[in-house]
């Protein structure tokens, strides 16, 4: 089935966060549809992604592991981004992967050492996310979600003060 509206505002609005950062840059941000061959085998179709080579992108698809994927997780593939395809990125050599749960809002960035990733940050929408792979990147994710319906976005997770 298609996408729901809540993730395609989510997408978009991280697509237009990262294509800004990136302009200008060597970096390329892209946005699904489009597919990736990561072997002869493996070819998939990120919700977004980042590729800081420029000889990876080719007419008609991305060629080898990006530097950055971005998948949004639905419930009918939380499972899948979370077994599946974060096994196979790893082992493709995509060297950051950030899990979206739209709802309650999570973003989960997940970075690549010797072809396991490992947690290096959690982040609701109260916080400022950076990426160890990009470390100017910074992104204020209230900001990122102001302008969802404010039914679709989740409570924010008190701070631990007041716990």
């Amino acid at each position: 089935s298609s996408p729901t509206t809540l993730h395609q505002a989510v997408l978009g609005e991280l697509y237009f966060e990262l294509k800004s950062f990136f302009r200008g840059q060597r970096c390329r941000a892209f946005m699904a549809p489009l597919d990736v061959k990561l072997s002869e085998v493996d070819v998939v179709q990120p919700d977004l992604l980042v590729v800081c080579r420029p000889e990876a992108i080719l007419k008609g698809h991305i060629e080898g592991a990006p530097d950055l994927v971005v998948e949004i997780a639905s419930p009918s593939t939380f499972r899948h981004d979370r077994l599946r395809k974060l096994n196979l990125y790893a082992r493709a050599g995509v060297r950051e992967y950030w899990l979206v749960t739209p709802q309650p809002f999570l973003v989960e960035v997940l970075s690549n050492q010797g072809g396991s990733f490992i947690i290096s940050g959690s982040y609701c929408e109260l916080d400022r996310l950076r990426s160890p792979l990009f470390p100017d990147l910074d992104l204020e994710l209230q900001r990122l979600l102001r302008d969802l319906p404010p039914d679709w976005v989740s409570e924010p997770v008190p701070a631990y003060s007041t716990w």
